[in-house]
């Protein structure tokens, strides 16, 4: 049988949030940098995220990663982060993902008991330590670009809920953070759709009425998630969060069209974007762990290390630490004669364009 494309692959999971790793099947893409690379796939090759995501080869809370040589001479691999409706520059369960897969199948040589390498992201160089006991890497840490809040106890104006107060976060992606609590919510699984439809909401909202840019790269721009934060019952957790991941290009018009899902994970860039918040407001210091909660309860650790500053922004620069599990090794093929060669999405669980 002959096939027009085949793509090797390791599918993983982050405290529960899908990773799937492209390791072999594409050898390079143009660009001088990983963020070129990132935006010659989002521009002009991105066929290969949507045939690695949608149906039938993907679903909705899926994400992927393509493994490239590093454009930094530093780094020992780099990758480029696809999701169902932007290509981020920094996710943290994918790095995570990532990792454990470099590690696991050999493609980066294990070192016992702690694995040290370096990744070129679109969001910059990453520098990682990861635990590793018997050829299994059993927690992954790695250091983030750096965080910043850019508003704080901002008031939008929000379609069916009225003025809505909010924080806006980098911390690899910008977030729009809401509190759980004023919007009826208690995070738990059973609220999961309604937690969709107000968090996509919201950053509608955020998105129209809080414009921001990335001072040192003003290709990243806008809010692009939503996260709702809450108060934790947990012994030893400190806040709770459920991350909302659109799944459809949102018409802006038609709130009824927007789509999302959540993050499984407690989300690591996620966590990132409140530790800059809660260290802005004065209540995480330096050096102390912050234990961040997902909609399932895995957790995710983070750390603030030392303070800079972004452009006119104070920042912090964050460590993130977590676990991913490897699910199953596939090769995805393409048929010449498959009238999906590109997959699809069907209205059901699908947001328009997916």
């Amino acid at each position: 049988m002959r096939f027009s494309s085949m793509i090797t692959a390791v599918d993983a999971h982050a405290c529960g949030e899908p990773g799937r790793v492209i390791t072999g099947g594409v050898l390079d893409v143009p660009g001088k940098t990983m963020f070129e690379k990132k935006t010659y796939l989002e521009t002009q090759a991105d066929q290969l995220r949507r045939r690695m995501l949608r149906e039938p080869r993907g679903y909705p809370a899926a994400n992927c990663n393509l493994i490239l040589p590093p454009t930094n001479p530093e780094a020992d691999a780099g990758f480029v982060i696809m999701e169902q409706v932007e290509y981020p520059a920094m996710s943290g369960t994918n790095t995570i993902c990532v990792v454990t897969v470099l590690i696991e199948t050999g493609m980066v040589a294990a070192v016992e008991p702690v694995t040290k390498l370096k990744l070129d992201t679109p969001a910059g160089l990453i520098e990682v330590a990861a635990e590793v006991s018997h050829g299994k890497v059993r927690k992954v840490t790695f250091r983030n670009v750096p965080a910043f809040a850019t508003h704080l106890d901002a008031s939008v104006e929000v379609r069916g809920l009225g003025t809505v107060t909010v924080d806006v976060a980098y911390g690899g992606m910008f977030y729009v953070i809401a509190e759980a609590a004023p919007l009826g919510f208690r995070l738990t699984p059973d609220e999961a759709r309604d937690i969709v439809r107000v968090a996509e909401t919201i950053k509608a909202a955020a998105r129209e009425q809080l414009p921001v840019a990335h001072p040192e790269n003003p290709g990243i721009a806008g809010v692009t998630i939503a996260q709702i934060s809450g108060e934790s019952s947990r012994a030893g957790v400190d806040r709770k969060n459920a991350v909302v991941v659109s799944t459809g290009r949102l018409d802006w018009e038609r709130p009824e069209s927007w789509t999302g899902v959540l993050d499984r994970s407690p989300c690591g860039t996620g966590t990132c974007a409140k530790m800059a918040v809660l260290h802005a407001r004065g209540k995480l210091p330096l050096d102390r762990d912050f234990v961040h909660e997902g909609i399932l309860g895995t957790t995710f650790t983070g750390r603030l290390l030392a303070e800079t500053r972004v452009g006119p922004y104070r920042a912090v620069v964050p460590a993130l630490s977590g676990q991913a599990w490897i699910t199953g090794f596939a090769q995805y093929v393409v048929d010449p004669e498959d009238p999906f060669p590109d997959g699809f999405t069907v209205g059901d669980i699908w947001g328009r364009e997916g």
